[in-house]
C-alpha cells in the first residue's frame, strides 16, 4: 500500500504568534515552528496501517509512507519529525511563489505533488489531519479530494483497510457513523484516532538516511500566477487584537456564597 500523508509546519502554539504587516498573512519566520500536532495523528495512522499487514516471513511492512509538506525551507522540520516517527520518505514543496496561498491554492499544490508521487507507484491512500493548528479551517482535505477526484472520508476517529475498502467511524454529538469507500481514497483523522508515538533514538538516527525530495512549482507543472497571495480566492482585510481578559468577580463565602453565586448567574441570565 502506497500512503501519502499531508502535514503542515505551523507556528508553535506556545509562542507569541502574529501576522505579517501589509498582507496580514501568518508570521512564519519570527516565531518557532513545529509539525502541526493534529497532523501527528495522521502520521501515526499511516504507520499503523503500513505495519499492520507486515509480511510475516520477512517482517517487512506491507505499506510505504511518504510524508509531504508545502512551505518555506523551515518546513523541512515537519518532515524530519515524521521521518523520525517512522515514515519512509519525504517530499518538500517549497517555492517563494507559494507564499500567501490560501486553502484553495494550497490544495492545488498538494494535488499536483501527489500526482507526481503517484507516477512512481499509484497512491492508494491520502491521509491528513482534521485541521491545521494555525488556520483551523478544516477545508483542505475536502478540496484536495475534489482535485484528485477521490472519495473523501473525513473526521475519522477510527480507520481500517480491508479488501481494497477503507472504513472509518465518525463520531458526532449524539451518534457515530460508519462510512466506507473504495481505495484509492482520502481520509482526514481526528485526535481521537490514536496516540502518536514519540521518536525513538533509533528512529531519530535512521531519519538522517531517509530520502527527502525538494520540488518547486515548476516541477509540478504549475505557474506562479496559479498560487500565492494574488491567486488566492480569499484574503485577510484587517486584523483586530483579542481584547485583554477582564478581571473576574471573586465571591467570598461568609455563609451566603450560594446566594451570591445565584444572584451573579441570574444577573447574567444564565439561570
Amino acid at each position: 500500500m502506497n500512503i501519502v500523508v499531508c502535514v503542515k509546519f505551523v507556528p508553535d502554539a506556545q509562542s507569541e504568534r502574529g501576522f505579517e504587516p501589509g498582507d496580514h498573512t501568518t508570521d512564519r519566520f519570527g516565531v518557532p515552528g513545529r509539525l502541526s500536532e493534529l497532523d501527528e495523528y495522521a502520521v501515526e495512522a499511516a504507520l499503523t496501517l503500513a505495519t499492520a499487514g507486515a509480511d510475516a516471513p520477512t517482517g517487512e511492512p506491507a505499506g510505504r509512507v511518504t510524508v509531504m509538506t508545502v512551505g518555506p525551507p523551515a518546513a523541512a522540520e515537519a518532515i524530519k519529525k515524521a521521518l523520525q516517527m517512522g515514515a519512509d520518505a519525504g517530499v518538500h514543496v517549497t517555492d517563494e511563489a507559494i507564499a500567501g496561498s490560501d486553502a484553495a491554492a494550497t490544495s492545488l499544490v498538494l494535488a499536483a505533488a501527489i500526482r507526481r508521487i503517484g507516477e512512481a507507484a499509484p497512491v492508494d491512500l491520502v491521509l491528513t489531519g482534521m485541521a491545521s493548528t494555525d488556520a483551523v479551517m478544516s477545508v483542505v482535505p475536502a478540496m484536495l479530494a475534489e482535485r484528485l477526484d477521490l472519495p473523501q472520508l473525513t473526521l475519522a476517529s477510527q480507520l481500517s483497510i480491508e479488501g481494497g475498502t477503507a472504513s472509518i467511524r465518525r463520531d458526532g454529538d449524539l451518534a457515530s457513523q460508519t462510512v466506507t469507500a473504495a481505495l484509492p481514497a482520502l481520509v482526514s483523522v481526528t485526535d481521537q484516532i490514536n496516540e502518536p508515538r514519540y521518536p525513538s533514538f533509533k528512529g531519530i538516527m535512521g531519519a538522517k538516511k531517509k530520502p527527502v525530495q525538494t520540488w518547486g512549482i515548476a516541477d509540478l507543472g504549475l505557474r506562479a500566477d496559479q498560487v500565492g497571495l494574488a491567486a488566492s480566492a480569499t484574503v485577510v482585510e484587517s486584523i483586530t487584537p483579542r481584547p485583554p481578559r477582564q478581571a473576574g468577580q471573586v465571591v467570598k463565602d461568609d455563609g451566603d456564597g450560594g446566594r451570591q453565586l445565584a444572584d451573579f448567574l441570574r444577573s447574567r441570565k444564565f439561570v
